[in-house]
């Protein structure tokens, strides 16, 4: 008993605080690599809109649900994230789809409001922007000034994403037809 107690002992404290404070920088430097890379990857998204602010009456619900918000990341590009104007931080959300857009109400960040014009179309799909749920995401798509986004939702009922990827497309379809129509008169 006596010798595996003299083995558990620290003889070498130099060592053993020197090896502490390098693994304690290295995390450090990560860590702040990791903010440069946010930083940079802001500065070269800094050309993107600010996307319209949210109105204070969107309009009667057709469909609203509590969920998460995972990011917007580039049409087509699932890894690459759009970090301008805090599309890029994940949070809580509350979903809700009228005939006047898609409203996201996040607290603690700017709701994020897409337009019934801006959408271009729903899926759902296993990943977004570093987030692989198996069992689903809700990817809306929209335009954004000259770019097509992409944001995932994750419902906290995730059987209703076919439901929300069904609504999306019929509001689609409905706003192309009636500026289809307007442009013919």
């Amino acid at each position: 008993m006596l010798l595996a107690t003299e083995k558990g002992r620290v003889t070498d404290w130099p060592g053993y605080i020197g090896a502490t404070v390098g693994l304690l920088i290295l995390i450090a430097l990560v860590y702040w690599l990791m903010r440069q890379g946010w930083n940079w990857r802001r500065t070269l998204q800094s050309d993107l809109p600010a996307p319209e602010p949210a109105p204070q009456d969107p309009g009667p619900a057709l469909l609203a649900a509590p969920g998460r918000y995972h990011g917007s990341t580039t049409a087509g590009n699932w890894l690459d994230r759009v970090v301008a104007h805090g599309l890029g931080r994940r949070s809580l959300a509350e979903l809700t789809l009228t005939e006047r857009g898609l409203l996201a109400r996040r607290p603690g960040e700017d709701d994020l409001w897409i337009p019934a014009a801006a959408l271009t179309g729903a899926r759902t799909d296993s990943g977004l922007a570093g987030k692989v749920v198996p069992s689903g995401l809700l990817v809306v798509g929209w335009r954004l000034g000259g770019s097509e986004l992409e944001s995932g939702f994750r419902l906290d009922a995730a059987a209703a994403h076919d439901d929300w990827v069904e609504a999306v497309q019929a509001l689609v379809t409905r706003t192309k037809t009636t500026k289809t129509e307007e442009a013919a008169t």
